[in-house]
């Protein structure tokens, strides 16, 4: 990628495995990707992948979220409009469109575990989508907490597109898409101006657009420890009042 600096030599060498890595991946799949592979293909010795990345699942996420970023800046990315629900509708779609154009990476990505706490690329993709999301809270249409609604739209959209990776492409039915696509939006967000939609008189998008405004700024008002404790009891009420449960026994 270009970024306007002169490489330096370990940068090159770094970007040919890379390149190297998800080019591999592209044509002959995930089984493809062992370090004698890829720094054959790289032209460089193996210990080098090492040294750059510590071990085989550091090079792996790195191809990973190396191959999300250029596909990102291939696709200009998704830039914010005036209406953040449409925003989250174009996020979905790209969602799709990247997985089912470069299956092998998304499977990489989000249907592989190959450590507890996740894949940079993984988790630079659920920071995006947060950042989506709270922007839906900020202009009180969303009915549950931001980070409930990041998991529940992150879980079913990365579902289709695996569950569509394994159909063959010409008996894909991609209208599935749109459907599960305003299903969900319609689970986690409500009508602009419909404030009784989002929990008994509004209380869940008030509480939610509250509790992103404290996470984003907090107040002077509380301490660190009474900011946490008031964002804990916004987070049980909102998801308990979608829920239809008991506030006490929310997580």
């Amino acid at each position: 990628m270009k970024d306007g600096t002169t490489k330096t030599p370990t940068g090159s060498t770094r970007e040919r495995l890379l390149r190297a890595g998800l080019d591999l991946l592209a044509r002959k799949g995930r089984e493809a990707l062992s370090t004698r592979a890829v720094s054959a293909a790289a032209g460089v010795q193996a210990p080098t992948i090492y040294r750059l990345f510590g071990d085989k699942d550091g090079l792996l996420d790195a191809v990973a979220s190396y191959g999300y970023r250029d596909y990102l800046d291939r696709k200009q990315a998704l830039g914010e409009t005036d209406d953040p629900v449409e925003d989250l509708r174009r996020a979905w779609d790209l969602n799709i469109e990247f997985g089912l154009s470069m299956p092998a990476l998304y499977v990489m990505m989000f249907g592989e575990a190959r450590k507890v706490e996740g894949s940079v690329a993984r988790q630079e993709a659920l920071v995006s989508l947060r950042g989506r999301i709270a922007r839906v809270a900020s202009v009180g249409r969303l009915r549950m907490s931001v980070d409930r609604a990041t998991q529940l739209f992150h879980a079913t959209a990365s579902g289709f597109v695996l569950s569509q990776i394994t159909v063959p492409p010409d008996e894909r039915d991609l209208g599935l898409s749109v459907f599960f696509r305003e299903h969900m939006l319609r689970a986690i967000t409500t009508d602009e101006g419909d404030a009784s939609a989002a929990g008994e008189s509004g209380i869940t998008s008030r509480a939610v657009a509250l509790r992103e405004a404290l996470r984003e700024g907090g107040t002077p008002v509380f301490t660190a420890a009474e900011t946490a404790l008031l964002s804990e009891w916004l987070d049980r009420l909102v998801d308990a009042t979608e829920s239809g449960g008991d506030p006490s026994t929310a997580s």
